[in-house]
């Protein structure tokens, strides 16, 4: 319940080198608990928990940590041994610069830098392999890195912007979501830029708690990114326990009172960040109504109770803006059922 749910674009990006290498997807993605009829829908979306479940069968599939996207593969255990490499830093740029120098020992890793300029420190990613034209594995090294790092200084980094050497995506929307920092596309590089400050904090973190990162790593660090320290990621946690608890959203103000600032004050962090209140309150109603359907038990018209509608109607309308479908249609594709034919003015019943 409350979970994120991440695009289609990324689950058909990360299977394109799985497809390329001639591997067949379907088992990987029924593991995963993804309807392949899903693949076919621009606006559908998946859980974090089975994008994460994809991913870890795609390393196994390809034995290739960039899934056969990269200009040679990454053999299972590299992101582990840079990781124990990284953990020896002093501070967070020691740590960042041990990791550059790792994955330059492979001639076709991956080219990373870090460099610092006027106060700002920018991770960059260069040189894109041509098998990846959904830009998909230099955009999961800008968020491994960012999410590892923050790790590794136990606190969210905040990031002052990503950028991106290629043109706007149609889904553009969802990097805002993904980064949580303004975006800009035709850059001359793909990367993310922070306080150079960061790179002075110690490294918190010990080889135990390396181990149980490891355990769910690099998988997880792609898809889970609620590290509770920004202000959209604490209204977000907010609107989504009070949804676990069954009673109803708090608004703007309530929010506000209960991080001791102003409605105005609540509305320009949240822009800051790139978001707004309505957005979250949509995301976390939309990322509820999927997770409710897929589960496949509730009732569509006690889900749409639970999430706040006071009508059917209004929480079909809300959906269908939210996914181009209908609540019924998308769990029975979800669920990879054949939905029954729906009598005169009605959705098929779920």
């Amino acid at each position: 319940m409350g979970t994120h749910t991440i695009t289609v674009h990324r689950v058909r990006a990360a299977l394109r080198g799985a497809q390329r290498l001639g591997i067949d997807t379907a088992p990987l993605l029924q593991r995963a608990q993804i309807a392949p009829l899903l693949l076919g829908d621009d606006r559908a979306r998946v859980t974090d928990d089975q994008f994460s479940c994809l991913v870890r069968e795609l390393h196994r599939a390809t034995d290739d940590e960039f899934l056969g996207l990269g200009p040679a593969p990454s053999p299972r255990g590299s992101f582990a041994m840079m990781c124990c490499t990284a953990l020896g830093g002093r501070d967070l740029g020691a740590a960042l610069d041990r990791a550059v120098r790792f994955y330059a020992l492979f001639p076709s890793g991956p080219a990373l830098a870090v460099h610092t300029a006027d106060g700002v420190a920018h991770f960059t990613v260069r040189g894109e392999p041509a098998d990846d034209p959904d830009h998909f594995l230099a955009e999961c090294l800008v968020v491994i890195w960012h999410r590892l790092s923050s790790w590794l200084v136990g606190s969210r980094i905040p990031l002052l912007h990503a950028e991106f050497a290629y043109p706007a995506p149609p889904h553009r929307a969802e990097y805002d979501l993904l980064f949580g920092c303004p975006v800009r596309f035709g850059a001359e590089h793909t990367g993310a830029a922070f306080d150079a400050h960061w790179l002075d904090a110690p490294l918190i973190q010990d080889e135990t708690a390396l181990g149980e990162l490891l355990r769910r790593a690099p998988a997880d660090l792609l898809s889970r990114r609620d590290y509770g320290t920004t202000v959209t990621e604490q209204i977000r946690r907010t609107m989504t326990r009070a949804l676990a608890t069954r009673t109803r959203l708090p608004e703007a103000p309530e929010i506000a009172a209960r991080l001791a600032v102003s409605p105005a004050t609540l509305r320009r962090r949240l822009t800051a960040e790139g978001t707004s209140f309505q957005r979250l309150k949509d995301s976390v109603r939309r990322d509820a109504a999927i997770a409710g359907l897929r589960d496949g038990n509730e009732p569509i018209a006690h889900l749409a109770a639970r999430l706040g509608f006071s009508e059917d109607t209004a929480f079909h309308r809300a959906f269908r803006r939210w996914t181009g479908t209908t609540p019924g249609a998308f769990r029975h594709a979800a669920l990879g059922t054949r939905p029954t034919p729906p009598g005169p003015g009605h959705e098929p019943p779920a």
